[in-house]
C-alpha cells in the first residue's frame, strides 16, 4: 500500500545524471569525431549498438565503475569499426571525465532534493548500475535503482518504473520522471500518470509531441521547478 504523503523523483541515468540531455550515441559519436575517427553516422551506430547490446554478454561487469564499463564499451565499438584500440581508449577517458564533472555539478541539487523527496533511478542499463553508483559515490542519494539488466524489463515498460517507485513507497501519480528520451522516459512515465521533466539538450518543446513536461536545460533547473511544487 502506498503512503499518500510519499513523493518521489525518478531519474534516467545516461543522458540525464551524467550530462545535460544528450543521448549516449550522440555523445560518443561527437567524441569519436573529435578524436579523429571519421566514420559515417550509420556505420558508427551499427558498431555502437552491437557493442552496447552485447556488453553484458561479452564481459563480466559486476563491480566495475563507470570508467571500467565505458572503456569496455568504447574498445568494443572501436573493434567493430576496425579502428585502433587507442581511439576507443581516448574516447572512454574523455566520456568518463565529462560524466564525473556532471556528477559533481549535480550532486548538490540531488542532495537538496533528497531532503523533501525520495529519489530513485530508472535506467535501461547493463545490469551493473548499482555497482557504478557505489563506485562513483552516488549510491547514498537513491533509495531505489531499477536497472533493466536486473529487472528484466526495459523502458517504457511499466514494470521497470514500478521497480523504482514501489520500493520508495510512492504511487506513480506522486512521482516525477526526469529523463532525456521522449519514447522511453516521457511516454512511459506519462502512461502511469507521472509528472514529467524533460532534459531537452538542443531540442525544443516540439520534440515532446504534445506531452506536458517541464523543460530542463540542465539538471540543476530542478531546484526551481520542484521548489514551485513544494512552495
Amino acid at each position: 500500500m502506498f503512503h499518500q504523503t510519499t513523493r518521489a523523483v525518478l531519474f534516467d541515468f545516461g543522458g540525464t545524471l551524467d550530462c545535460d540531455g544528450v543521448h549516449w550515441p550522440e555523445r560518443f559519436y561527437s567524441l569519436y569525431k573529435d578524436e579523429g575517427g571519421e566514420f559515417a553516422r550509420d556505420r558508427f551506430e551499427r558498431a555502437f549498438y552491437d557493442a552496447d547490446d552485447h556488453l553484458h554478454e561479452r564481459h563480466k561487469l559486476n563491480g566495475l565503475d563507470l570508467a571500467e564499463t565505458v572503456l569496455l564499451q568504447c574498445t568494443d565499438t572501436a573493434a567493430n569499426l576496425r579502428a585502433d584500440k587507442s581511439l576507443g581508449e581516448r574516447v572512454a577517458a574523455r566520456f568518463t571525465r565529462e560524466s564525473r564533472d556532471a556528477f559533481r555539478r549535480n550532486r548538490p541539487t540531488l542532495e537538496r532534493l533528497s531532503n523533501t523527496w525520495r529519489l530513485g533511478i530508472v535506467s535501461n542499463f547493463y545490469g551493473n548500475l548499482s555497482s557504478i553508483l557505489h563506485r562513483e559515490g552516488l549510491a547514498d542519494l537513491f533509495g531505489a535503482v531499477a536497472d533493466s539488466g536486473v529487472v528484466g524489463a526495459v523502458k517504457p515498460d511499466r514494470r521497470i518504473f514500478a521497480a523504482a517507485f514501489e520500493p520508495l513507497g510512492a504511487a506513480p501519480e506522486d512521482c516525477w520522471m526526469i529523463g532525456d528520451s521522449v519514447a522511453r522516459d516521457m511516454r512511459g512515465a506519462a502512461a502511469l500518470g507521472m509528472r514529467l521533466g524533460f532534459m531537452r539538450g538542443t531540442r525544443d518543446a516540439r520534440a515532446l509531441e504534445g506531452l506536458d513536461a517541464a523543460l530542463l536545460d540542465r539538471l540543476t533547473d530542478l531546484d526551481a521547478v520542484l521548489g514551485e511544487v513544494t512552495a
